[in-house]
C-alpha cells in the first residue's frame, strides 16, 4: 500500500514503521475503504475519531492513518510512556499522553490543541477503552472529544469506523496461515464549526460527542453489514489514570 501524501516523519515515527507494522501483514488480510476522504496535510490539523475493539488495533490503526498520508499523533494513557522502551518510542514519537479522569486531562487538551495548530493529525478513541458493548458496537463516548472541538473548533473531524482486529488474540504460526479481515473506513469530514464559542455545558459536550460516535457507528454498520442499534451502549465503570 502506497501512502496517497508523503509529509515528513522523524526518526521514532519512521522507526515504528519497521518495527510494528510487519505485524499487521503477518496477522490481517487489510482492506481499507475511502481513504480520499482523510484531510490532506496541506490542510491543516486534523481530528480523527476511531472505535476502539482491540489492544492490537492501535498498531492496525497507526499503519491505516500513516497510508492515508498522516503523520498519527495518538492520544494514549499515560501509564504507556513509564514503560521502558515503549514509552521511550511513544515519547519520541510524538504521542500525546492522556490521564483518564484527572486534573492532568487539562495538559492533554493543550497538548492537542498544539499538534492540531502544527498542522497534526490528531488520533482519538473518544469511547476512552476497548468497547464494552456485548455486540462490540461502538458505545457512548466520553466527552474529551467534544473538549477538544471546543478548544479548535474550524479543525475538521474524520470519523472512521473499523472491524476486525477483534478477532486477533494474538501471534501464532497458525494466524500466520488464517490471517483474519481486519478493515477501516473513513467518514465524511464533520464540520463542527457551529459550536465555535460554545461554553462546554453538559449538553453541548454530549450532543459533539454523540454526533462524532454517531458518524463513527455509521461507517462500522456499513464494514459489517448490519444496521447499528439505536442507543449507544452505557458503561457502568469510570476509568482512572493513576500514574
Amino acid at each position: 500500500m502506497s501512502r496517497q501524501y508523503k509529509p515528513k516523519a522523524g526518526f521514532w515515527i519512521r522507526l515504528c514503521v519497521v518495527l510494528l507494522f510487519p505485524f499487521d501483514w503477518m496477522l490481517f488480510r487489510i482492506r481499507w475503504h475511502n481513504l480520499e476522504r482523510m484531510t490532506p496535510p496541506s490542510k491543516g490539523g486534523v481530528i480523527i475519531a476511531i472505535n476502539h475493539v482491540s489492544h492490537i488495533d492501535t498498531v492496525l490503526m497507526a499503519r491505516f492513518v500513516w497510508t492515508s498520508g498522516r503523520v498519527p499523533r495518538f492520544m494514549i494513557k499515560a501509564g504507556v510512556f513509564t514503560k521502558p522502551i515503549v514509552g521511550k518510542i511513544m515519547a519520541g514519537a510524538g504521542q500525546i499522553p492522556v490521564h483518564r479522569g484527572t486534573t492532568d486531562a487539562k495538559k492533554s487538551l493543550r497538548d492537542a490543541v498544539s499538534a492540531l495548530e502544527r498542522g497534526e493529525a490528531v488520533v482519538i478513541y473518544p469511547e476512552g477503552t476497548i468497547t464494552k458493548d456485548p455486540e462490540q458496537w461502538p458505545m457512548e463516548a466520553k466527552t474529551g472529544i467534544a473538549r477538544l472541538v471546543l478548544l479548535s473548533p474550524d479543525t475538521p473531524v474524520v470519523p472512521v469506523g473499523q472491524w476486525g482486529a477483534q478477532q486477533s488474540k494474538g501471534f501464532s504460526l497458525k494466524r500466520l496461515v488464517t490471517r483474519r479481515p481486519a478493515e477501516a473506513s473513513v467518514g465524511e469530514p464533520l464540520d463542527l464549526s457551529r459550536f465555535r464559542g460554545a461554553q462546554p455545558t453538559a449538553t453541548t459536550v454530549r450532543e459533539i460527542t454523540d454526533t462524532i460516535m454517531s458518524a463513527v457507528r455509521d461507517e462500522v454498520a456499513a464494514l459489517r453489514g448490519e444496521p447499528a442499534p439505536a442507543e449507544f451502549f452505557k458503561p457502568s465503570q469510570k476509568y482512572v489514570d493513576t500514574t
